[in-house]
């Protein structure tokens, strides 16, 4: 209950805060409130109590409209965050993408709930590219990555293909103390890593972390190779990966035939081994695009860019 008093002023205790009403005597109509100290949410626990571990996922029909009907207290452009504490991290989701609807319904039909029960304050950023042009994945992470900074004061940057999704929600979506391989038990590859230095499908960096390693490549155009060099520019910026018990990071692929303007190109191996060479002047800092379009629906916020052409690079 909250008790008062009145003289020149009025001030109300309640759950043990002062709040003070000053009248203007000039305007009836206007009074000044002041707050002498509001109370914080607490943090979020290390451990999120409503996680259950491994659940299936399935290859299935999901319409945006159904998705958006139990999503419905989501901020505009996918952005939401836990109601009753405050997440440890701030999470913005980079997704490059062309022609994969399909692809991006069955992600977040199942990763909303999965970011939610995490109680991780995120927004979700899907990168198109444009027609016509070989599709170069690693830029469009880095135009991600530059976009979403503006939008948000994001902490922590984690790069999704739109076909992998987390068969556990003990897989915490939270950036590390080094860069973090969070797709290193795919069904695909019977849940082991094809080789050690792998480090492709959602891997998560801090800002800082991104940052010392002067984000990805923008010279691999078509498809492969752009994880392998990112691998090296991590070791060469003297960090090291970080990866998950296998059975925490177990994965499901969403199979599917090689878009067309994504054919391996054959140039790419060259590149990874130059990553320590060029990743002080390839990357962030010569990252140049234009921005065709930018639209923010309910589940996400999305970026139709033109990067160029393998032509000119």
């Amino acid at each position: 209950m909250c008790g008062f008093y009145l003289n020149s002023s009025l001030v109300l205790k309640t759950y043990g805060r002062d709040v003070e009403f000053r009248p203007n005597f000039q305007t009836q109509s206007s009074v000044t409130v002041k707050v002498s100290k509001m109370e914080e949410m607490p943090l979020c626990p290390e451990h999120p109590p409503n996680l259950t571990g491994p659940f299936i996922v399935e290859e299935k029909n999901v319409s945006i409209k159904d998705i958006m009907s139990v999503n419905s207290h989501l901020q505009e452009g996918g952005k939401g965050k836990p109601e009753n504490c405050k997440a440890r991290q701030k999470i913005a989701i980079i997704i490059p993408f062309r022609n994969r609807e399909p692809h991006l319904s069955i992600w977040l039909y199942y990763m909303l709930p999965f970011l939610q029960k995490q109680q991780a304050d995120f927004g979700i950023y899907v990168l198109e590219q444009i027609e016509n042009t070989t599709f170069n994945r690693a830029k469009l992470m880095n135009v991600g990555y530059s976009e979403a900074i503006k939008d948000d004061d994001y902490n922590c940057f984690i790069f999704s293909d739109v076909d992998i999704i987390p068969m556990d929600d003990r897989n915490l979506y939270r950036c590390s103390n080094n860069p973090k391989h969070m797709a290193n038990s795919l069904d695909k590859f019977n849940f082991k890593l094809p080789y050690e230095t792998i480090f492709g499908g959602i891997v998560a960096f801090t800002k800082e972390q991104f940052i010392k390693i002067n984000g990805f490549s923008n010279r691999f155009w078509g498809w492969g190779g752009e994880d392998d060099e990112l691998y090296n520019r991590v070791i060469a910026a003297g960090m090291r990966i970080e990866r998950l018990d296998p059975q925490i990071a177990k994965s499901k692929a969403i199979l599917h035939k090689r878009d067309p303007g994504n054919e391996k190109t054959g140039r790419s191996f060259h590149l990874i081994n130059q990553a320590a060479i060029f990743m002080h002047t390839d990357g962030l800092n010569s990252l140049k695009y234009d921005v065709i379009k930018s639209h923010r629906h309910k589940l996400y916020t999305k970026f139709t860019v033109n990067v160029g052409s393998s032509e000119k690079n």
